[in-house]
């Protein structure tokens, strides 16, 4: 699959990583002669935090490079993405080409934040709006607005890398995420002015607040829950009136004086001007990954989609347990990962070994699973977040209630950093007694102890069970 990217800014970038990191070869068209710096800059941080988001591997990424006119970018395209400046009179012509060089079953998409399709297409270019959120690698949802089917195939797409397409029903100006942006920046703006807060205190009121709870519950959630048992009826009936206060200045915007742009620039400078651009984004990321890595245990929100997405990637096949990207997290002080989390390793590549022999979540459902009782952990080299970690497991005795497992982790240049060896007992989950396995998971074991037969004992083996 192709993606050709019209225009390498943030926004572009963004997209490239998306597609690259999710296997698609990208071809990026911009006559920015800064435009292979930028957009590498912005995939060194996409590659330190996508694959960070899940426990398995990513596809391995596609081809980039970068194209001297339209027609080499978007040549056998399967989806064009335009992210040139918010002006018509650039998009119109730019858009014009493309629906001229695209293939016709390419999708053809707009990062446009306001623009409406009718605005887009009324010199005959064929697109929807596709806009998506900053920074596009990481954040799920785009909005699609435009001819049905066009944004159905859209959203078909999509799907494929992780993002969440949401479909506009009508059309309207600046959508629908950019019209709650607006609305808070217009009040932000005001609270500024009128001296009753500056730009960090506004920053702290979102994200020590209403921000997390708007992460995994949205607003009309957030407001039933805040009805109590009565839900929203109730809340309604209670804060309803309020909408007729004069709590906000909504319809009223402040001039943007001299003066005013100054104040905001010069708190935000105070408060964000010790961290780079570049160190600002590293940070954002790292906490988007936290928080979408902590909604993606419950399924809620941007997390659901990440779960999701990652059921749909392929799962490591036999010896192979374990096959992921070292997160952030897992690192310490030291700079490499915390023994802990070679443990965790360890443990994942025991679940997956349990899923090949059918222990899998059907099985634990019915009542039945193995319990961790000992494990033995050798450190052998360092791994870093970003490194490729991969777990390669031998099973040393499948017979009766016991499972011997022996997984050695390796990193992607295939130094063995690290061994860990576990026993575990089959256990009724019922009277949470040792009991013998599900005939299926039996046959399965007796099958794989009899193919590994001939196999030698590995290189450390032996330190637990004794």
């Amino acid at each position: 699959m192709k993606a050709a990217i019209i225009g390498g800014g943030v926004i572009g970038g963004g997209w490239a990583a998306r597609f690259l990191l999710n296997g698609w070869d990208v071809v990026i068209h911009d006559p920015d002669p800064e435009a292979e710096r930028k957009i590498g800059e912005v995939l060194e941080n996409a590659r330190r935090a996508l694959p960070s988001l899940y426990d398995t591997a990513l596809p391995s990424e596609g081809s980039l490079r970068f194209a001297k006119d339209l027609a080499e970018a978007c040549s056998d395209a399967d989806w064009v993405q335009e992210s040139v400046p918010e002006r018509l009179d650039i998009k119109h012509p730019i858009l014009a080409q493309i629906t001229e060089l695209a293939p016709e079953h390419a999708v053809i998409g707009s990062s446009t934040s306001g623009f409406k399709p009718s605005e887009l297409t009324a010199k005959g270019a064929r697109v929807i709006v596709a806009h998506p959120f900053n920074p596009v690698y990481l954040l799920p949802l785009i909005e699609l607005v435009g001819d049905a089917d066009h944004c159905a195939r859209a959203a078909t797409v999509l799907e494929t890398v992780g993002m969440y397409p949401l479909h506009v029903r009508k059309e309207i100006d600046a959508h629908i995420a950019d019209r709650f942006l607006e609305a808070v920046w217009r009040e932000a703006l005001w609270l500024v002015k009128d001296g009753i807060a500056t730009t960090e205190e506004i920053d702290e009121a979102i994200r020590m607040g209403f921000g997390l709870r708007w992460a995994q519950m949205g607003l009309f959630e957030t407001y039933r829950v805040a009805g109590g048992e009565a839900g929203m009826k109730h809340f309604m009936a209670q804060f309803g009136p309020c909408l007729s206060w004069p709590w906000t200045k909504l319809m009223d915007v402040p001039e943007f004086t001299e003066e005013l742009v100054d104040l905001i620039a010069g708190q935000s400078d105070a408060q964000s001007g010790h961290m780079s651009i570049r160190e600002l984004e590293r940070l954002r990321d790292d906490n988007l990954v936290g928080i979408m890595r902590a909604l993606k245990h419950s399924g809620s929100g941007a997390g659901g989609v990440v779960a999701r997405h990652e059921a749909a990637l392929p799962r490591a096949e036999a010896p192979v347990t374990l096959d992921r990207q070292v997160p952030q997290a897992w690192t310490d002080y030291n700079g490499h990962m915390n023994e802990t989390h070679y443990l965790e390793a360890g443990s994942k590549a025991s679940d997956r070994f349990m899923e090949m022999v059918g222990a899998d979540a059907d099985y634990i459902a019915s009542g039945l699973s193995y319990f961790t009782v000992e494990n033995h952990v050798r450190y052998l080299d360092e791994v870093h977040a970003g490194d490729r970690l991969r777990a390669e497991t031998r099973m040393l005795d499948g017979a009766g209630k016991k499972l011997h497992l022996f997984h050695t982790l390796y990193r992607g240049d295939g130094t063995a950093a690290a061994t860990v060896e576990s026993l575990l007992l089959h256990v009724d989950l019922t009277t949470r007694k040792t009991c013998l396995p599900g005939p299926a998971v039996a046959e399965a074991l007796a099958k794989l102890a009899e193919a590994q037969a001939d196999l030698p004992t590995p290189e450390g083996a032996g330190k637990v069970g004794r």
